[in-house]
């Protein structure tokens, strides 16, 4: 028998009039990130399409990328990550470029947007499965894009094709922000070689601790740019006993130095108090002989910075990665998160996952999302597409 599903996190009861003021205030940045494991099926028609592809879009059967933004009111971001392109696949990347864009049938009537992909270039860390493997795109609504789109850019250290930096004009009377789409790697045992000469240098684990150390100099760096950061993925960790059913996850016993090390990185700050709970964290790491996160006088503190989906719901369960082959919900975990700088904690509005098996689909993740208080530049951004 299936255990019963978590129910989706608890929020206020809304009224008609602030359901419909939610989903049109133009004001609001809409974030989904999506570990798609594979980008093919989004971008593949399926055959009932060109029977009858007005009746699919009605019923909610629609599986391509279009419409998954359709069905979820055109959010301003869609962060996919492990689409699973081969760098030398220009024939899929055009494809998923195209799978994106307005049908010209329906003129002005629906958003168009744009795609935004980084696949990887390192033929010694990506070269199995015909170098389909990991690989990022970032979707972004052409009219938000066109008005406060700086630039979108992959960062230096990373050759797997795992991060994208989307930076955001400044405005008047908004933080500027930078937005990371990230694909965190996943830790193993297996050796990890110099990207550049192919020397094995250490194991996945070691790439991950390093990742996360390169990543929060990252973040680091645009906030002292004067950007707020969200930061959105597959992060690869659940970080706290709530977020893994049955149980979290502390096998292998380096599982424990890595959660250890993101929290010290990314959640917590010089005023964090729960020093205690990750040194028993690394003491069970310890006991495996796994090498303790690189910790020295010079590092700087934490980032401190928000969980969103936790910040909103600190007592409910939520899970974003249910295993296919398994029943829906018979183990899960919370790996992907959207995290935001501390300086937008009260631009917050909500934050959730859709958990069923159809959201899902072909992926062994399900979507999240969270929604930010803009107070600038969307509104003039519509403004100027149907002027």
């Amino acid at each position: 028998m299936e255990r019963p599903i978590s129910p989706p996190p608890k929020r206020r009861k809304l009224s008609p009039s602030d359901t419909e003021q939610e989903e049109s205030d133009p004001n609001v940045l809409t974030i989904y990130s999506w570990n798609v494991n594979g980008i093919q099926p989004l971008i593949q028609q399926p055959i009932t399409s060109f029977f009858s592809p007005k009746d699919s879009h009605q019923k909610g059967n629609d599986t391509s990328l279009r419409g998954f933004l359709r069905r979820h009111d055109w959010p301003t971001f869609l962060f996919l990550q492990e689409v699973k392109i081969s760098p030398d696949d220009l024939t899929s990347v055009r494809a998923l470029e195209k799978a994106v864009r307005r049908d010209k049938k329906t003129g002005n009537a629906e958003p168009d947007y744009v795609a935004h992909v980084n696949l990887p270039s390192d033929k010694f860390n990506a070269r199995g499965y015909g170098r389909k493997l990991y690989g990022v795109c970032s979707i972004i609504r052409q009219d938000f894009a066109d008005r406060w789109v700086e630039r979108v850019r992959p960062v230096e250290w990373d050759f797997e094709g795992r991060f994208l930096v989307t930076e955001l004009k400044a405005a008047s009377n908004a933080q500027r922000i930078a937005l990371i789409n990230a694909y965190m790697v996943n830790g193993t045992d297996y050796p990890y070689k110099d990207p550049e000469s192919g020397k094995v240098t250490g194991t996945r684990h070691d790439r991950k601790l390093e990742v996360h150390k390169l990543l929060a100099a990252e973040c680091r760096k645009l906030e002292a740019d004067g950007f707020a950061v969200i930061l959105a993925g597959d992060i690869n960790i659940a970080v706290a006993p709530i977020d893994g059913f049955p149980n979290l996850r502390t096998f292998p016993q380096q599982q424990c130095v890595n959660r250890a090390d993101f929290k010290r990185r990314f959640l917590e700050d010089e005023s964090s108090s729960s020093s205690s709970s990750r040194a028993s964290e690394q003491a069970l790491g310890k006991q495996s002989g796994a090498p303790e996160p690189d910790k020295t006088s010079q590092e700087p503190h934490g980032l401190g910075m928000v969980d969103t989906f936790r910040h909103l719901h600190h007592d409910t369960s939520g899970y974003t990665y249910y295993p296919r082959g398994r029943s829906f919900g018979e183990s899960c975990d919370r790996v992907d998160m959207i995290l935001t700088s501390k300086s937008l904690r009260d631009s917050l509005m909500s934050a959730g996952m859709h958990e069923t098996s159809a959201e899902r689909g072909t992926s062994d993740h399900v979507p999240l999302y969270a929604k930010l208080r803009y107070s600038e530049g969307v509104e003039e951004a519509k403004e100027t597409v149907t002027s």
